[in-house]
């Protein structure tokens, strides 16, 4: 029997070769980085727990150093009530009688006993340790939240030498005083002040589901919404906007996270991450592509528009190449885009070029754009229009009069952007002599005086 060979569509093979290399860029990039990673206290009961302990477990055989925020709400509920102990909470927070102090205890370790162990039966080491200096949150607003605490310190010095010792330190929401007294304190607050500690790379809040919330809020307008509503990307700006706007719902989970987020952004933490942990293998589709499956709120700048440099000309093409298959730009090869390399300008997404575009200059203070490609997966960032935009400006500072673009496929686009209608009669005579006429390309212009 003579076997078919299976042919694989290019744009798939393509797709997947990409992820293949994400993979690998945040490998290396994340060696050595520290996540910290607060769970739901609804996951402790999850069949999602198994899998995402594996996950986190694989993470940590690969250099990357993970501590567990383990939430124990829930299950402090079941304790308390099976003992006939009063359950109360005030803006969120539970009132804490000194009488219900040892089964919260009993209940706050016995979910970080329950993580320890599958990491266990993976192989990874993990300890539970008292690492937090904690003190009494006192009277507010005339309630007494006796033995209720808030984070003091954290113990940096000991959960970096834990780390550093291969093991992932388990920190259970119980804080002591100096002179030792226990204090049930906020899983949520504990972690912002564990990654801001750290200085962490990443801190997760690991739902246990989507957060219908969500869909009562509203939305700043410069926020992209994905096809499944879920807000991919937030600045702390928008963060803060959305907190504002819903000012009247600061009690929904989706605004109290939002909270906390930008309390660990303001503290050093690089991103945060609102995931749904309850979907299997999140936490890697998560860190390893740029696009994730959750919400990241970041507050460094996430994406970037630079001058071109030559170890940017490999992927250029590779970016540029499914364009010029499909006859949308014409071809250029290596030697090419290096001899104009002072032209050129790249959009980078999270440390890999996702667009590129140049300016040339043309006779009589004008220019044109010209190479403008965008990998089709970050269209809806909007940074083919940031690029545009410094080139435009580079434009305005040389003193160019005009900006032209020629385009077979973003004419739409182009008038969008401030760009009007052209002629062939409007371009420089050299540009003009160049023109492919069996293209016949649309000429838009650009009036750098508006």
């Amino acid at each position: 029997m003579v076997q078919v060979p299976v042919m694989i569509q290019p744009d798939i093979l393509r797709s997947q070769i990409d992820l293949i290399r994400e993979v690998f860029l945040y490998a290396h990039r994340f060696r050595g980085a520290t996540f910290v990673v607060k769970l739901d206290s609804s996951l402790h009961d999850s069949a999602a727990l198994a899998g995402l302990v594996s996950d986190l477990s694989l993470l940590r055989h690969h250099g990357i150093r993970i501590v567990i925020v383990p939430g124990a709400r829930r299950r402090i509920d079941e304790v308390l009530q099976r003992y006939g102990m009063d359950i109360e909470h005030v803006d969120g927070l539970r009132i804490t009688p000194e009488t219900s102090i040892p089964l919260i205890k009993m209940a706050a370790f016995d979910v970080a006993n329950r993580v320890m162990t599958h990491l266990s039966a993976r192989g990874v080491s993990a300890v539970i340790g008292n690492w937090v200096r904690a003190r009494g949150k006192g009277v507010s607003n005339g309630v007494d939240f006796q033995h209720t605490g808030t984070v003091e310190r954290v113990q940096r010095d000991v959960l970096e030498r834990v780390m550093n010792d291969g093991m992932i330190p388990i920190v259970p929401c119980i804080g002591w005083s100096a002179t030792g007294a226990p204090y049930n304190v906020s899983s949520d607050e504990l972690a912002v002040q564990i990654a801001g500690s750290l200085s962490a790379e990443k801190l997760f809040f690991v739902t246990d589901g989507p957060s219908e919330s969500v869909k009562q809020l509203h939305v700043p307008e410069d926020v992209f919404l994905e096809d499944d509503g879920r807000m991919s990307r937030l600045t702390v700006t928008q963060a803060e906007q959305m907190i504002a706007l819903n000012r009247h719902q600061r009690e929904l989970p989706a605004i109290v996270r939002l909270e906390h987020t930008i309390r660990a952004l303001r503290g050093g933490v690089k991103r945060v991450h609102i995931v749904d942990g309850t979907i299997d293998g999140f936490v890697l589709k998560e860190i390893f592509s740029n696009l994730g499956i959750g919400t990241m709120v970041h507050a460094n700048e996430y994406e970037s528009v630079r001058p071109m440099i030559g170890e940017d000309v490999t992927d250029v093409l590779r970016l540029m190449q499914p364009y010029m298959d499909r006859g949308l730009l014409l071809h250029r090869d290596e030697e090419q885009i290096r001899l104009h390399i002072a032209d050129y300008a790249v959009s980078e997404v999270d440390g890999t070029i996702r667009a590129c575009c140049a300016l040339h200059e043309l006779s009589g203070n004008r220019g044109e754009i010209s190479a403008l490609a965008v990998d089709d997966r970050f269209k809806h960032l909007g940074i083919g229009e940031k690029l545009v935009s410094y080139q435009l400006e580079r434009a305005r500072g040389r003193n160019m009069t005009a900006v032209f673009a020629l385009t077979t496929g973003a004419i739409d686009w182009f008038l969008q952007i401030g760009f009007r209608n052209g002629t062939i009669a409007d371009l420089p005579d050299e540009r003009r002599e160049r023109y492919d006429h069996s293209r016949r390309p649309k000429v838009l212009v650009y009036s750098t005086n508006t």
